[in-house]
């Protein structure tokens, strides 16, 4: 089961599942599938049951596909000739397969997660490695309990190092995805207000990501972020030797950013080991990743300059800081994820945008908060006023926010509590020359104003129809 030849047989998926050998042990599968709209000939179809979708219902349209065996806990008609592995629970099963195949691997893994920022440094980490390795990495943010088990499943033979996120929502799912990915590195970001709901308060978030060290394979190397400082003295009590990565003084001297500018739009330089990095990601909080991947890198061997010319090429992905220019008028379009320590790194970076263009703050609802929801939202709505932004756009709990503090009738301030009618609002004191940050969860879809603002300030700026102040 060692080495770069390993197949799925009928043989490796029954030990990988517990089950009993039987006699179709020369049946080979040439992939894990998880969608029968996507499965392939050969594939082994794992039926996997969700809130608004049951697998066991696609059995039939996967062998159709080519599936020649399939994964399930339940009884299934019109599987042909497939071969069932029937098991208690798919998703574990799943899990299972996945770890079996990752024991077999000979690449090294490295682990990354946090409340804040775990893409962005799986993003930076995969790059500056990438130029020197062959690495497989994780997909967009597929870092849950399918997610992770597809992207192990996925790796190439020839992999040198695999880049896997690892996301959680609830207790324990983090130990049950480094026992998955057995990471030889562990990242940790930072620590902070998010999936409180289930997580229940910012020490549990802690325990909860400081579970990738405890978990990793041994010997473990791990790197994090200097904030909050609970974060690196929690990770010194796991692993020892811990290499802390940040501005502050926590931070190892030689993982923290030397010789920095800033240019006009928040995008950072640095000088690291002798060599230059010129981020395209703009954001104080984005130098901290970019150090967390440049340890990773410089652990697993590759050269400065090549790390830093790796790290330097990652520009914004979509959703997730993306810079939008309309004529005069500059979106930050950050809609992707939010909660309190995202949306202040966000508000750092609408600060820090450079000329005199007013600075606005589209706010949308921070979910999975748990019962702390509307005291967050007041938190942070607070320290955005402080900030002395030209206007602040509260919707959802942040417009309620804005109510229950007596901050609604502000000069500088817009509440509604749906967005599309706070964009109309917005929209007649505009000018078309500001910086605009729209941030908010991903179940909100603040995103949707957009089109709202290429249709008036396209044209504004084209000479069209749109309107403008001024």
């Amino acid at each position: 089961m060692t080495g770069p030849s390993f197949v799925w047989t009928d043989l490796e998926v029954r030990e990988a599942l517990g089950l009993r050998h039987h006699d179709e042990a020369d049946r080979e599968y040439t992939g894990v599938s998880t969608d029968s709209r996507t499965t392939r000939e050969g594939d082994l179809y794992v039926a996997l049951v969700g809130d608004r979708f049951d697998g066991h219902d696609f059995v039939a349209d996967a062998v159709a596909a080519g599936a020649k065996g399939a994964v399930v806990s339940r009884q299934v008609t019109e599987a042909g000739r497939a071969t069932l592995y029937a098991v208690e629970d798919t998703l574990e099963a799943l899990g299972a397969l996945a770890g079996h195949r990752r024991r077999a691997l000979p690449a090294r893994v490295v682990g990354i997660t946090g409340s804040v920022g775990k893409t962005t440094t799986k993003d930076l980490t995969a790059a500056a490695l990438k130029t020197s390795l062959r690495i497989h990495v994780t997909e967009g943010n597929r870092n849950n309990r399918v997610g992770l088990p597809l992207t192990l499943l996925g790796a190439p033979v020839d992999s040198q190092v695999v880049v896997a996120e690892l996301g959680t929502n609830e207790p324990g799912e983090i130990a049950v995805l480094t026992a998955i990915a057995g990471p030889d590195v562990g990242v940790i970001t930072t620590v902070g207000e998010s999936h409180l709901e289930r997580l229940g308060s910012v020490e549990g978030v802690l325990e909860e990501k400081l579970d990738l060290l405890r978990g990793m394979a041994r010997p473990g190397r791990a790197v994090v972020g200097d904030s909050p400082s609970s974060l690196p003295r929690g990770a010194r009590e796991i692993v020892p030797d811990v290499r802390i990565a940040g501005w502050g003084e926590d931070a190892d001297s030689d993982l923290r950013p030397d010789e920095v500018e800033v240019d006009h739009w928040g995008h950072h330089r640095f000088s690291w080991r002798g060599a230059r990095v010129s981020l395209g990601i703009a954001g104080r909080h984005v130098v901290t990743d970019a150090l967390l991947a440049l340890a990773v890198a410089e652990a697993e061997g590759v050269d400065a300059e090549a790390a830093a010319g790796g790290v330097s090429s990652v520009r914004p992905a979509g959703m997730r800081g993306e810079e939008l220019r309309m004529g005069g008028l500059t979106l930050l379009v950050d809609c992707y994820n939010a909660n309190p320590p995202s949306v202040r790194a966000a508000l750092d970076l609408l600060e820090a945008y450079g000329g005199t263009a007013r600075r606005v703050a589209v706010l949308g609802t921070m979910l999975e908060l748990g019962s702390g929801t509307a005291g967050l939202h007041r938190d942070v709505l607070r320290e955005a006023f402080d900030r002395g932004l030209d206007l602040i756009v509260a919707t959802g709990e942040f417009a309620r926010a804005s109510r229950e503090m007596g901050l609604a009738e502000r000069e500088d301030a817009v509440v509604h509590d749906d967005p599309e009618a706070a964009y109309g609002l917005l929209r007649d004191r505009l000018t078309g020359e500001e910086t605009i940050l729209l941030k908010a969860s991903r179940g909100v879809a603040l995103e949707r104003l957009v089109p709202r603002f290429e249709n008036d300030f396209d044209e504004v700026a084209s000479g069209g129809k749109g309107r403008s102040m001024g």
